[in-house]
């Protein structure tokens, strides 16, 4: 059966975020991720993880100013220094929240920089955290998202995905398989799923179109978690979608698995 973690990024908005812990908990959760824990003090996620009796599942290692439109500056040279110290923050979180993963957002293609210099901050970062999180016991995740929510994003497939895995060469690399951008950008999702099941570290779940919960679009979501299952993975699937209206009135579609 498959085990899913509340996304509270995105679910359960119709709360402020520390009281979302219980209302995925009180909804049958039984794990949370969320993009970003850095706003709020570790002892107080901490205690909600507590309270509720909840796993942290994920989060992502800082993105640089998610405001201003970054999404990940691990491919940007010229902010290593950043780069690393927001790996000693993320690590500092996820050893206090006990979460076993962190997701890297390598980032845009900057303009005006070389493809050689890009590619080389990009694998000198990668195998720095790699590294760094290894010997906390903690796995490097590593998304391709699509192009078209997020133009000029530099990892879009998966095959450019696990090029540079080989490139950076670190057993503690990992993929994080976003259904709904892999749809968008390829398609064939038992497939690679299948594929590559020795190297997903995570799954993450949305709809298309729209990117709300599943059932509100064109995939079939009953055959791809039962495939999923089957195949043997035993990892977590997040539900990183936005609510179509109310977060509870949505999930009628995984009430199934939370029993």
């Amino acid at each position: 059966m498959p085990k899913f973690s509340a996304n509270l990024t995105m679910l359960f908005n119709e709360v402020d975020f520390l009281d979302r812990f219980e209302w995925a908990a009180k909804t049958g959760f039984k794990g949370v991720e969320y993009l970003f824990p850095y706003a709020w003090k570790k002892e107080q996620l901490v205690g909600q993880l507590n309270k509720h009796d909840l796993v942290q599942v994920l989060h992502n290692l800082p993105a640089g100013n998610w405001q201003a439109g970054e999404r990940g500056i691990a491919c940007l040279p010229g902010r290593e220094g950043e780069f690393q110290d927001g790996v000693g923050t993320a690590i500092e979180y996820a050893k206090a929240l006990g979460c076993p993963r962190l997701n890297c957002l390598v980032g845009k293609l900057p303009q005006g920089v070389s493809s050689e210099k890009v590619r080389q901050a990009l694998v000198d970062n990668l195998r720095f955290a790699a590294g760094a999180l290894e010997k906390e016991g903690i796995r490097l995740l590593i998304e391709p998202l699509n192009d078209q929510d997020i133009p000029g994003f530099y990892l879009v497939h998966i095959r450019d995905t696990l090029r540079l895995f080989e490139e950076v060469d670190r057993s503690n690399l990992y993929l994080q398989y976003d259904i709904y951008h892999m749809q968008i950008m390829e398609g064939n999702l038992t497939k690679t799923i299948l594929s590559n099941l020795a190297r997903i570290g995570h799954i993450q779940v949305a709809d298309i179109p729209g990117r709300h919960e599943p059932g509100t679009g064109e995939i079939n979501f009953t055959n791809l978690f039962r495939f999923v299952d089957e195949a043997g993975y035993d990892g977590w699937i997040g539900c990183e979608y936005i609510p179509a209206g109310k977060t509870e009135d949505g999930l009628k579609w995984i009430k199934p698995y939370l029993k």
